[in-house]
């Protein structure tokens, strides 16, 4: 804990020096500290993995009956509050924008903790943004109004670190992107994202992304796609046989925001894809064992598992102060022949709130949470049902400083 501390402090010197020092001494130059404070509660009515107690992760309902053992539990979270600051430095090439963003819900080895989670990281300047940020493949804007962490499990949602160019900007975005391989929001081994004994993530090229984003009066309309190599390679050393190998990984996402007249918002996407399973919301596994039989040096072998998610939400806002989001979300993987008849195959995710803001900056909600996973062949399902209550205060404040 002391050198997350010591290594935010570091970040914060780092952001507000990119604030106070310029060469060019006319300009404007701010600094925006930002965020909020997030509380939940509430009830969830069966099992779900006890570090997940306050998210809806598919991937993280029971297996088998009882894994987690008894249905009925109460939960307390401030794992949702988030803290980032914002600093814009004019120079002799344009403005340079830096990003330190984190919240407190821990994932890999800080999995079921409250504690730092990197969020956005990144400088961006003219078109170029080099850093950690969302990933050109995703679409944050059909994100719905809803309060539960971690979001529609059909949808491609992923930070990741990258080198991105914008070759346009402003209502039509045109963005390509090299991306971070082999990562997942878990921020697990990249060998979890393989269904193959003994192997090693050979990751040497980078994933390729790129999104063409057009927006209309009425909304807009977004077509992403994405390229990869994923290799791996046996470390086996008995056995007499080898599984190393590579696949081809790609996928389309379809997205859009519609603006269905002053009191409603339609947002949904389609993704289909073959080993992009990583940069979706919530998918376990993006290669597959395949059998081979009769080679005795490769008797299995690894498939590029395919992918179908699907998003729809409907944003209804009752007046300034109270609306609703309700929708659903599902995601579907084509496992293999040969796959774990207990191994994920679908998710499904719904809900439906009522979300009241009493004043600015203020937001509280009442929200039911419904997901429901399924096994590939063993004939087992697991449902979760919760009620949650969230409480949410926000702030800002920005620093101006200018010079003659």
């Amino acid at each position: 804990m002391k050198l997350r501390l010591l290594l935010l402090t570091i970040l914060l010197i780092i952001v507000s020096c990119s604030y106070a020092q310029t060469n060019d001494t006319t300009k404007v130059r701010n600094l925006e500290v930002y965020g909020f404070v997030m509380t939940d509660m509430g009830y969830n009515f069966d099992q779900i993995n006890p570090n997940w107690f306050d998210a809806l992760r598919i991937t993280k309902l029971p297996s088998y009956k009882n894994q987690y053992g008894t249905n009925g539990n109460v939960f307390f979270s401030v794992r949702q509050s988030r803290f980032g600051v914002r600093g814009w430095t004019p120079t002799p090439i344009g403005e340079l924008k830096t990003v330190f963003e984190f919240d407190l819900f821990g994932v890999g080895v800080d999995e079921g903790q409250t504690t730092i989670r990197p969020r956005n990281f990144y400088g961006e300047i003219g078109g170029l943004l080099v850093g950690q940020a969302n990933s050109p493949f995703m679409d944050g804007d059909i994100w719905p109004n809803t309060m539960e962490y971690w979001g529609p499990t059909g949808m491609v949602f992923f930070r990741n670190i990258q080198i991105r160019y914008a070759l346009m900007q402003g209502d039509n975005e045109l963005f390509v992107a090299l991306e971070r391989p082999g990562a997942s929001a878990d921020q697990g081994s990249y060998e979890g994202r393989i269904e193959l004994d003994s192997v090693r993530g050979r990751l040497n090229v980078p994933d390729f992304s790129a999104h063409f984003k057009k927006t209309f009066n009425w909304g807009h309309v977004q077509l992403a796609g994405m390229l990869r190599s994923i290799k791996w390679e046996d470390i086996h050393t008995t056995g007499g046989y080898n599984v190393t190998g590579s696949v081809v990984g790609w996928g389309l996402n379809l997205s859009t925001v519609i603006n269905l007249g002053k009191m409603d918002v339609f947002r949904g996407s389609f993704i289909y894809g073959e080993g992009v399973e990583n940069y979706m919301q919530d998918c376990p596994y993006d290669i597959g064992v395949v059998e081979n039989p009769g080679n005795a040096q490769t008797p299995f072998a690894g498939k590029a598992l395919p992918i179908t998610g699907i998003v729809a939400f409907l944003d209804h806002n009752w007046t300034p102060k109270l609306s609703t989001s309700i929708g659903y979300s599902s995601a579907y993987v084509d496992n293999t022949s040969a796959t774990s008849p207990s191994t994920y195959k679908m998710g499904q995710y719904a809900i439906a709130n009522i979300v009241f803001t009493p004043f600015k900056n203020a937001l509280m909600a009442g929200e039911l949470q419904w997901g429901r996973r399924t096994n590939f062949s063993d004939g087992f399902s697991s449902n979760a049902t919760k009620i949650m209550f969230s409480f949410k205060y926000s702030f800002s404040q920005v620093f101006y400083r200018k010079k003659s």
